[in-house]
């Protein structure tokens, strides 16, 4: 039996500030996710949020898919004018980064608090985050995934994101 996008992927919001969101990838990012990861993050940006920190400590695999997912949300932040910042990169993680020479477009930060440092004071939420509050983020989007992400322009997505590799 095939594992539902939503149990292989989890995106939690933690902090958010103006136009810069702190966000948990849990599980696998990968074509299997890639549907679930669009959508969610998709509304993340529909919504404003031009600068996004990714704790990635809990993210077990990332295949080139997953890459290209992430590379995607890169191109789409930059044309934005914001930026997209990798924390707390595992090994793993981090071998496919360097090994597809993606360092460069997608920093690595050790800490989330290192990652926020990088933008301006006045875009940095609190962190840690104080309290129990939701950030509120929407997770869903409702505009068509082609609108959402430029599709047509985008490199790091296929046209039909249903393709297979």
């Amino acid at each position: 039996m095939r594992a539902r996008e939503e149990d292989r992927l989890a995106i939690t919001p933690l902090a958010v500030k103006d136009e810069c969101a702190v966000l948990r990838f849990s599980g696998e990012l990968d074509r299997g996710s890639e549907q679930f990861y669009l959508d969610r993050i998709g509304a993340v940006v529909a919504t404003g949020y031009r600068h996004l920190v990714l704790d990635v400590t809990a993210l077990v695999f990332c295949d080139s898919r997953g890459l290209n997912c992430l590379l995607a949300l890169r191109w789409l932040l930059h044309r934005r004018e914001g930026s997209l910042l990798l924390a707390c990169v595992g090994r793993r993680l981090a071998a496919v980064l360097t090994l597809t020479g993606s360092t460069e477009m997608l920093p690595v930060y050790s800490s989330v608090s290192e990652a926020l440092r990088t933008l301006p004071a006045d875009q940095r939420p609190d962190w840690p985050p104080t309290g129990d509050a939701d950030p509120g983020i929407p997770l869903h989007n409702p505009e068509p995934l082609a609108t959402a992400w430029q599709q047509e322009h985008n490199p790091h997505l296929p046209l039909d994101p249903r393709a297979k590799d």
